[in-house]
């Protein structure tokens, strides 16, 4: 019994070694591209209906955490459908390898929102730039697990981020557009690199 728990443990270790060589084929353009336009879409609404959507920065920062959960949503979805398809047994594998990379970033993103919204609410202004900083972080730290031209999204995301930050800094003020732009262009540009890499992966296949 203690010689099959070995080895099982011992598969288990290859499978996660063998995943964390592997290049990650989860994620779908079509859904990252979604995700660029959802955050286009809630910036449109808020600058078309800013006394129902915007009227207040809780409400404001609302809208965008739930645009964020169904992004992530739509994103996870997709991931695990891909990742079954594309990797097979390893497909577990491979996606806990890839939230390992990406998730402490995202859940730093909503650590530092918990705080400035029970803490410093005057402050919340912030949020949009440092999320955007933060999806930088997570793009680099998932890059090689990626694409290596990712790291063009992600060089995005950090100058968007910290030019937000800077921009906003002027009347301390939250902006749809500061979050919209972005995140739309952002996962737009993430989307074509996936859309891309996908292309030249079927041609070098055939």
């Amino acid at each position: 019994m203690i010689q099959l728990d070995k080895a099982l443990a011992d598969l288990a270790d290859i499978r996660t070694r063998l995943a964390a060589r592997t290049l990650f084929q989860g994620f779908g353009p079509a859904a990252v591209a979604a995700t660029g336009l959802l955050a286009v879409a809630a910036a449109g609404a808020q600058t078309l209906w800013p006394d129902l959507l915007a009227s207040s920065s809780e409400m404001f920062l609302d809208l965008w955490i739930a645009a964020g959960i169904a992004a992530a949503a739509l994103i996870g979805i997709e991931m695990v459908a891909r990742s079954r398809r594309r990797h097979g047994g390893l497909s577990t594998a491979m996606i806990v390898n890839a939230l390992e990379q990406f998730l402490p970033a995202g859940f730093a993103g909503a650590a530092v929102a918990a705080v400035l919204l029970e803490f410093s609410p005057q402050e919340s202004w912030m949020l949009p730039g440092l999320w955007q900083v933060f999806v930088a972080l997570g793009l680099f730290a998932a890059a090689r697990s990626l694409p290596r031209t990712v790291m063009l999204a992600a060089g995005w995301y950090f100058v968007a981020g910290t030019a937000a930050l800077i921009l906003a800094g002027e009347d301390k003020a939250l902006s749809p557009w500061l979050m919209g732009l972005p995140f739309g262009a952002g996962q737009l540009l993430l989307a074509a690199i996936l859309h891309f890499a996908e292309a030249e992966e079927a041609c070098d296949a055939r």
